[in-house]
């Protein structure tokens, strides 16, 4: 059973939210929090399968939550939910360990699209957010090669899966592209994942271009 924590501050947004993940997930139990410190107080003595924050609370950030989720349960996935589209919120989130990025703006099918994405274990984003994820990579020139840069090796196939994970795509459609089972390119993000020591998928392909990986092929 799905235990989920939901962060929202502002009541009607908090039960419409409530009522789309209860759509998605089933026989769900939802903790409801409208302050970051509430929700620290309940990782403290609950465990979650998922959570849904916000992030701009009274008391702080949603981005502080994720941090603590990524500390004391790694194995949830943090889901960012805001009307934020801007980069100076965007990748402090995914740098923090957030799973997902989604924009309360979309249309309630997208979400309800997007949300489904997660028990298949594929991160949900933003089209819009996923198009600024690509733009940042495109606007960073290749840093020289480094100790640091040196130690971190990719082979071929798994550069070709990491920068299609970076564009958006999901496991099956990376499978099509490459030739692939949906099995094998999960493997080969696990193993990106402990080549690059992160948690997350959108956090691999940020650690990958801080490393200067993108182009090296």
């Amino acid at each position: 059973m799905n235990n989920i924590l939901l962060l929202e501050d502002i009541p009607e947004i908090r039960a419409w939210l409530k009522t789309l993940v209860s759509q998605v997930f089933t026989n769900a139990v939802i903790t409801e929090c409208s302050r970051v410190q509430d929700a620290l107080q309940h990782i403290n003595s609950q465990r979650f399968t998922l959570a849904l924050l916000d992030l701009g609370l009274p008391d702080g950030s949603g981005v502080d939550v994720v941090a603590a989720l990524r500390e004391k349960q790694p194995e949830v996935q943090s889901v960012i939910v805001t009307i934020h589209d801007d980069d100076e919120h965007i990748f402090p989130a995914l740098q923090a360990g957030a799973f997902g990025y989604l924009l309360k703006e979309q249309a309630r099918e997208l979400l309800v699209e997007q949300l489904q994405r997660i028990s298949q274990g594929e991160p949900p984003l933003s089209p819009s957010i996923a198009r600024k994820v690509i733009a940042h990579f495109n606007s960073q020139r290749r840093p020289q090669a480094s100790p640091q840069l040196i130690e971190v090796s990719l082979t071929e196939r798994e550069t070709e899966v990491l920068l299609r994970v970076a564009k958006g795509f999901t496991l099956p459609e990376i499978g099509v592209q490459l030739g692939l089972s949906r099995h094998t390119i999960a493997d080969y993000v696990k193993q990106i994942y402990r080549k690059l020591n992160v948690s997350s998928r959108a956090e691999a392909a940020l650690e990958a271009q801080r490393l200067g990986l993108f182009g090296r092929n």
